[in-house]
């Protein structure tokens, strides 16, 4: 992973899990950065902590990917400091578990906001100077979820297969320009993710990846010029699996997985 060593990586959602490991990797060999999230006190120690133990460049950006100006605000800070993107991992995302009906639209639509069109916008703004030089790569985190859908997840899932989609889409079309683009598809994976989507008593902590072991696998996938990682060889094999059984018994599964307790009770008639 030498060759990112004196370049620089754009990485959103960079307070917290699979960000945050992207950060420390890179830093460690050589690479130096452009952070962004919402949690700018964390921020700013992740950077000074960077700093401090691998003498690299480290630009802070609050920006909260929900609202939709906040991809062009980020291009132009770097515009404006003169900061070349040469590798930008779109990270940032959330879900939020429960019954579609019953989950706040506007919470649903801000996953949209933030999984989708942040992810679009900022990969739209720094694709175009990549293809100029013929040269950059870019990671779009997305999930095992692209490959199914997720009853009480279903719009995570469905952004993130969207997200799977749309990078496919891109490795494809830039290959030809010297330009990378990478689905990383973490299955359950020890973040910050978990709380704030509510699976945090869905899980068994033990089965989880850690962040680590996410970014190892991206990083890898990139080097090799492959469109699509699936991290962990569980998750390998149960997306393979997926493919071999009707669609449907696969949302079924997925259902008894996610279904909260509320829903469970709601259904049995108790109160």
């Amino acid at each position: 992973m030498s060759e990112w060593k004196g370049k620089t990586a754009l990485v959103t959602g960079a307070s917290y899990g699979i960000g945050e490991a992207f950060a420390e990797k890179l830093a460690a060999v050589g690479a130096n950065l452009i952070l962004t999230a919402r949690s700018l006190d964390r921020l700013s120690t992740l950077a000074n902590n960077l700093r401090a133990r691998h003498g690299v460049e480290v630009t802070v950006i609050g920006a909260d990917l929900g609202r939709p100006d906040a991809p062009a605000e980020i291009f132009r800070v770097t515009e404006t400091k003169g900061l070349q993107v040469d590798l930008l991992i779109n990270n940032a995302g959330f879900g939020a578990v429960g019954d579609f009906a019953d989950l706040p639209l506007t919470r649903q639509l801000e996953i949209v906001q933030v999984n989708v069109n942040a992810l679009v916008a900022l990969s739209h703004l720094y694709l175009q100077p990549m293809i100029e030089r013929r040269m950059g790569a870019i990671i779009q985190v997305a999930s095992t979820a692209s490959f199914q859908g997720v009853p009480y997840m279903t719009i995570y899932a469905a952004t993130k297969a969207f997200v799977l989609g749309f990078s496919e889409g891109l490795w494809g079309e830039c290959k030809e320009y010297g330009v990378r683009v990478l689905a990383l598809c973490p299955g359950p994976t020890a973040t910050h993710f978990q709380v704030v989507a509510g699976t945090a008593q869905l899980r068994n902590p033990q089965k989880m990846q850690t962040p680590e072991e996410v970014v190892e696998v991206g990083l890898r996938a990139l080097e090799n010029g492959r469109g699509v990682a699936v991290s962990g060889f569980s998750n390998r094999v149960m997306v393979a699996a997926e493919r071999l059984v009707p669609r449907s018994l696969v949302t079924q599964a997925a259902a008894r997985m996610f279904r909260p307790f509320s829903t469970r009770a709601k259904l049995s008639g108790q109160t």
